[in-house]
């Protein structure tokens, strides 16, 4: 596998589900003529991160396993030979959940993913927050290939990269929907730099409210050969309008890199890491709204 080409598709949401199908389902074939072996969304797509305080009309908007949404999604992907990553409000007991669900080409769910470290801040307080980092085995036409998923405010936390590299995770899908400033852009090239993974992002375009585009794409390699100095990981930095975004990953010199190199997990010492483990919270970190 020379590269693996993903379409951040920074788009502009419409007003309901059923738009938001539709459009999303043009932008994926539009993605599939740009050679893409895999699009992605922007966190929750299915309502444009829409989160509503009225917990009946939010369970209305939450869409289910059998939703038509989910299996257009599917059928699309076998149809265009091409994996998609969409992302929605899931149907939950008790609450909705903000959930990424990857199509193999050949329209067989292979990741699902929830969000863990869910803003409980502000209004995704309302939602359930997901239990594990997922790691899924991707068959592309070009060869396999593993993925992992974090969603916007995983980002924030390294656990949760470093849990996906210690499961095999090649290259991480990240949907978000927040302003990406230069704090933002150094978690991401640090989650990439750190692990030897690739990182694909994408973001809601200028327009959405509290969101800029930026949409990025980090190749997690610090040193190529060849190269005097430091390697720029950065593949890709979307401006802020709405667009389809392509991110081309070297994906056999990243596995070339990560055999070598002494970052991941090459040189950790796990059992000096006991207090990583420790779910006792002090001062001045006290959150009243914080959940276990």
């Amino acid at each position: 596998m020379d590269y693996f080409r993903v379409a951040l598709l920074q788009l502009l949401p419409e007003s309901t589900r059923e738009e938001n199908l539709r459009k999303g389902m043009e932008e994926c074939r539009k993605a599939q003529a740009l050679g893409a072996d895999l699009a992605l969304f922007p966190e929750m797509w299915s309502c444009g991160y829409g989160i509503t305080r009225d917990l009946e009309k939010m369970r209305e908007q939450a869409v289910g396993e059998e939703d038509e949404f989910l299996r257009a999604f599917g059928n699309l992907a076998k149809e265009l030979g091409m994996a998609i990553g969409i992302t929605y409000l899931e149907k939950f007991d008790p609450l909705p959940r903000n959930t990424l669900c990857l199509f193999d080409r050949w329209g067989n769910p292979v990741l699902k993913y929830a969000k863990v470290h869910t803003c409980d801040f502000d209004d995704e307080r309302l939602l359930t927050p997901g239990e594990d980092f997922a790691v899924a085995n991707l068959d592309t036409a070009k060869g396999p290939l593993k993925v992992g998923a974090m969603i916007c405010y995983d980002r924030e936390f390294p656990e949760s990269a470093r849990i996906l590299m210690l499961k095999g995770a090649e290259i991480l899908l990240v949907p978000n929907a927040c302003p990406m400033e230069i704090n933002r852009l150094a978690q991401l090239r640090a989650r990439a730099f750190e692990n030897m993974v690739g990182i694909a992002t994408v973001n809601y375009p200028s327009g959405q409210p509290d969101c800029n585009g930026h949409s990025t794409a980090f190749d997690g390699m610090a040193y190529k050969p060849g190269e005097p100095h430091s390697h720029d990981m950065l593949l890709l930095e979307a401006g802020e309008e709405e667009g389809i975004f392509l991110a081309d990953f070297p994906v056999e010199e990243l596995r070339a890199y990560r055999k070598h190199e002494v970052w991941g997990n090459a040189y950790r010492h796990p059992q000096k890491y006991r207090e990583l483990l420790e779910e006792k919270i002090e001062e001045p970190f006290l959150r009243g709204d914080y959940r276990r």
